[in-house]
């Protein structure tokens, strides 16, 4: 039994060593998410989600090293969290360095019109647009008049304001309808046309 628990709480690495590792991993995927853009962050395909789970995998031994302890598990994730509430909370106070971390808005789609610059640069596919704008409620990017890549990987999508032939189009039908209903309730009430 003694075993047990020195292999689940007997740390096989120094406490510096099992803070740091977690510290400086977190580091570099933090750098390279970056530079590898905002895709990675938006739309995954099955080639990212592919990339992202075996990443995951890949750094784990660099966190853990040779420790495979409970308690030596428990500081190295203490350690990413804090890591991460500490990055968190200094950037939220320096917007200028926050912006620089996360980068800036692209405008993907503006008037109406698609800025395939910004799609090549950000390997966004019109089809994958065009998805997104579906699941946002759109039927196609000829209703969109803006469409955003946010800084953490959100598309907001604005809708083109109704024209003011659209406006009467709409109250006419409104009209109607409201027309038909008022006809349906007057044919109920009447007494039945004699034959």
């Amino acid at each position: 039994m003694h075993d047990t628990w020195k292999d689940m709480f007997v740390m096989g690495l120094p406490l510096a060593e099992k803070i740091l590792r977690p510290i400086i991993v977190y580091a570099f995927l933090v750098v390279s998410l970056r530079l590898s853009g905002k895709r990675e962050l938006v739309q995954l395909n099955p080639f990212d989600l592919v990339v992202l789970l075996t990443l995951s995998n890949t750094v784990q031994n660099a966190i853990i090293g040779e420790d495979n302890s409970v308690l030596g598990g428990i500081i190295g994730a203490t350690s990413l969290l804090a890591t991460n509430y500490l990055v968190v909370r200094f950037l939220y106070d320096h917007r200028k360095l926050d912006q620089l971390v996360e980068g800036r808005a692209d405008v993907l789609v503006q008037g109406g019109k698609l800025r395939t610059q910004n799609l090549k640069k950000e390997l966004i596919t019109v089809p994958q647009l065009e998805a997104a704008a579906r699941k946002q409620g759109f039927d196609s990017l000829s209703e969109v008049a803006q469409c955003v890549l946010e800084p953490g990987g959100t598309l907001t999508f604005l809708g083109k304001k109704p024209t003011g032939e659209d406006l009467r189009h709409q109250e006419l039908l409104g009209k109607l309808e409201r027309l038909t209903q008022e006809i349906a309730l007057l044919r109920g009430s009447q007494p039945p046309a004699r034959a």
